[in-house]
């Protein structure tokens, strides 16, 4: 029987562009900062990323996942928007996400933004610095490769 190797990444992001964040504000604002970065699709009703992320903007402190999910769904509840999404394996699986993209931290179970540090700061030191710059040039490898 033959092998077949899997393509499997060691890294991706997904980066959009939409306009200009003018008035937008809240939990508006963080929907198109998690569109943009890819952590939530065009369309996707699915949008319990928002809330998560949301929370521990807003609170800026270590938070366990019990907290957070509780200040999810009461977030949900002043947006007037349907719970659900909310399991605590839901929330444990966003967290993950967000770390996934250095925008948020876990030590000793209580998340919080990486370093509370400023979000514009995390994204130009981890994820364009660090992160993104690596992947355009192994992808520029892949270019320098190909004759």
């Amino acid at each position: 029987m033959k092998k077949v190797a899997k393509d499997t990444a060691l890294s991706e992001i997904t980066l959009r562009k939409y306009e200009k964040p003018y008035n937008l504000k809240g939990r508006e604002l963080i929907k198109k900062l998690c569109l943009s970065v890819g952590l939530l699709q065009p369309g996707d009703s699915r949008d319990i990323i928002i809330d998560v992320f949301q929370v521990l903007i807003e609170n800026r402190k270590e938070l366990d996942s019990k907290e957070i999910e509780k200040l999810v769904i009461e977030n949900r509840k002043k947006h007037s928007l349907e719970l659900i999404g909310i399991a605590p394996s839901n929330i444990r699986r966003q967290l993950k996400r967000l770390r996934s993209l250095f925008l948020i931290e876990n030590n000793a179970n209580l998340y919080r933004i990486t370093e509370n540090a400023p979000l514009s700061e995390i994204f130009e030191e981890k994820i364009r610095k660090f992160y993104l710059d690596s992947i355009v040039n192994r992808v520029k490898e892949y270019f320098d490769a190909v004759k």
